[in-house]
C-alpha cells in the first residue's frame, strides 16, 4: 500500500510510490570501467513544495556483501506536470550536470528518463548521455540505466533491486494500530 502524506504537494501525488529511503544491490557494467556488484541507497523526500528531492548513494561490494568503497553518489530534484511528464535535474560527485526528461507511464508506477542535457567538468569521465527507466514491482523499486559515452553507443550498465526501508518504529506503529501490540509496542522489536 502507497501512503500519500497529507502535507504532500498535490503535482507529487502520482509520484508517492517514489517517497522513503530504499536500499538493496545491483551490477555495475560498462566498457572500461570495473565490474561489479554494488550497494545502493536511495532517498525521496518532500518538504511540501512542488518537487521531491533525490539523494543515491552506491558502494562496491565485496564477495560477501559487505562495503569495499563507494562508487558513486548523485543528488537531484524531481517534478511532474498535470500531463505526467516528468523533469529531473541531477548532479553526480564525478562532474556531471544533467537534465533528464521523461513521462510516468498510464495506469502503473514506471517512469522511463532520458538526458536533454549533460554539463560535465574537466575532472569527470568521458559521458553524453543516457536513460533510465524506474518502476514499482511487487513492493520493490527497480531501475536499469543506460549510458553512453563519444566511444560507446548506448547501452545498460546499472541495475538494482531496492527495498523500502522500514525502522522498527514505523512497524511497531502500524501493528500498534492494528492492537496486535502493547502500548510500548517498540519493546517487541529489541
Amino acid at each position: 500500500m502507497i501512503e500519500i502524506p497529507s502535507d504532500l504537494h498535490k503535482d507529487l501525488v502520482p509520484l508517492a510510490f517514489l517517497l522513503g529511503t530504499w536500499a538493496g544491490a545491483g551490477v555495475s557494467d560498462f566498457p572500461g570501467a570495473e565490474k561489479c556488484n554494488f550497494g545502493q541507497e536511495v532517498t525521496f523526500t518532500h518538504d511540501g513544495r512542488d518537487f521531491l528531492e533525490y539523494h543515491s548513494h552506491t558502494w562496491v561490494l565485496d564477495a560477501d556483501g559487505g562495503k569495499v568503497r563507494p562508487l558513486e553518489s548523485e543528488s537531484g530534484f524531481w517534478r511532474i506536470d498535470a500531463e505526467r511528464k516528468i523533469e529531473t535535474v541531477m548532479v553526480r560527485d564525478g562532474g556531471v550536470a544533467e537534465v533528464w526528461y521523461g513521462e510516468l507511464a498510464d495506469r502503473k508506477p514506471q517512469i522511463d528518463l532520458a538526458t536533454d542535457a549533460v554539463a560535465r567538468t574537466a575532472a569527470s569521465g568521458p559521458y553524453s548521455g543516457g536513460k533510465r527507466l524506474y518502476g514499482y514491482v511487487k513492493g520493490d523499486l527497480m531501475w536499469v540505466g543506460e549510458k553512453q559515452t563519444p566511444e560507446v553507443p548506448l547501452r545498460p550498465y546499472m541495475s538494482a533491486q531496492l527495498k523500502k526501508v522500514v525502522s522498527p518504529e514505523e512497524v511497531a506503529s502500524w501493528a500498534k494500530d492494528l492492537g496486535d501490540l502493547p502500548d510500548d509496542g517498540i519493546a517487541f522489536f529489541k
